[in-house]
């Protein structure tokens, strides 16, 4: 069973989380320049079987895509035509930035830990992945 994998994407950077082998538990990976996304991801795939790769999907409260998804659209096909072997699946992010900085603060981090924007997109990448694990 290969892992899963998890993206926060955004216009600069990417918070990424991996699941454990037996696709059970949800840890932090990294965060990467959004611009050299693909290449992250066609060598770490290159190293690890992932059978999935879930993307986080921004919405409004009213349940429509938010300005973001302009965005994480052209990516998607992108990746389709990269890595058409890997199911994309996309996740609800809704509060997912808050939660992280709620989670670092609740976690002790101190307020120059906090002020890393990388550390919360990682976080959120996290989030996302364990709310689509709860979700399946």
């Amino acid at each position: 069973m290969g892992r899963i994998i998890a993206l926060d994407y955004g216009m600069k950077r990417t918070g990424i989380a991996v699941t454990d082998e037996l696709q059970i538990i949800a840890s932090g990976l990294t965060t990467v320049d959004t611009r050299t996304l693909l290449d992250y991801l066609k060598e770490y795939f290159s190293k690890n079987e992932v059978d999935t790769i879930v993307v986080g999907e921004p919405k409004q409260m009213d349940n429509t895509p938010s300005e973001s998804e302009a965005l994480i659209t052209p990516f998607l096909e992108k990746m389709a035509n990269v890595f058409p072997h890997i199911p994309v699946e996309r996740e609800d992010e809704r509060f997912t930035s808050k939660m992280a900085f709620q989670t670092m603060i609740d976690s002790g981090l101190g307020k120059q830990k906090r002020r890393n924007k990388g550390l919360v997109d990682e976080i959120s990448a996290t989030l996302i992945l364990q709310s689509y694990l709860n979700r399946k």
